[in-house]
C-alpha cells in the first residue's frame, strides 16, 4: 500500500467510490459541497489515488515566487480574474488548447450554503462540448463518490436538476453549509 492510500484510507478513514472514465480527457468536475478549506486536500488525495489529471483555477496572483511552483505542481492553472472578462469563454480556450484538461470547481461558487449554483460550470462544458462529472465529498460517510460522465443538453433548468439530484443527503465538512 502506498503512502498516499495509507494516510487517506487507514488514518484518515476515507474510500473513494466510483472512478473516473480514462477514455474521457476533457471534462468539467463539479464538486459539492464545498464547505471548508478542507476540500483541497481531499481532491488532492481523489487526484493522486485515481492517478487522474484534475486541474483548478485560481487568480494568476497565486502563481508568483515563491509558492507559484505548488499551484502549477497540484494541477492550478491561473485565470486573469480582472471585471469585464468572459470567464466561460476564456476557460473553454484552455479546453481547446489541451489534449487532457479535467477542470474541477465548486458550482456554489463559495464555501457558504447557497440555493441556487452559479452557472459558469454549465456554460463550460456547452462551450467546450464537454461532460460534466459530479463529485461529491460526504464527510459523514466518509467517501469520495464519483458519478459517471453527464452530458448537458443545452437545457440548464431541465439539465441543473438532474445534476443536483446526485448530491441530496450528502454532508459536507461543515454541515450547517451542505
Amino acid at each position: 500500500m502506498g503512502l498516499t492510500k495509507f494516510i487517506f484510507e487507514k488514518l484518515m478513514g476515507w474510500k473513494i467510490e466510483g472512478s473516473f472514465n480514462p477514455l474521457v480527457k476533457k471534462a468539467v468536475i463539479i464538486v459539492v459541497p464545498h464547505t471548508s478549506w478542507h476540500d483541497f486536500y481531499l481532491g488532492l488525495f481523489t487526484r493522486r489515488l485515481t492517478k487522474v489529471q484534475i486541474n483548478y483555477i485560481a487568480k494568476k496572483e497565486l502563481f508568483t515566487w515563491p509558492i507559484g511552483w505548488y499551484f502549477r505542481w497540484t494541477g492550478g492553472v491561473k485565470l486573469d480574474r480582472t471585471p469585464g472578462q468572459n470567464k466561460v469563454e476564456a476557460i473553454a480556450e484552455i479546453f481547446r488548447k489541451k489534449d487532457e484538461f479535467r477542470l474541477a470547481l465548486s458550482p456554489e461558487g463559495t464555501r457558504k450554503k447557497v440555493a441556487i449554483w452559479k452557472t459558469g460550470y454549465y456554460y463550460m462544458a456547452i462551450a467546450a462540448n464537454i461532460p460534466i462529472i459530479r463529485v461529491a465529498f460526504d464527510y459523514q460517510k466518509k467517501k469520495i463518490i464519483i458519478a459517471e460522465p453527464f452530458y448537458p443538453t443545452g437545457n440548464i433548468e431541465e439539465d441543473t436538476p438532474k445534476l443536483r439530484s446526485f448530491f441530496e443527503g450528502v454532508v459536507g465538512k461543515n454541515k450547517h453549509y451542505s
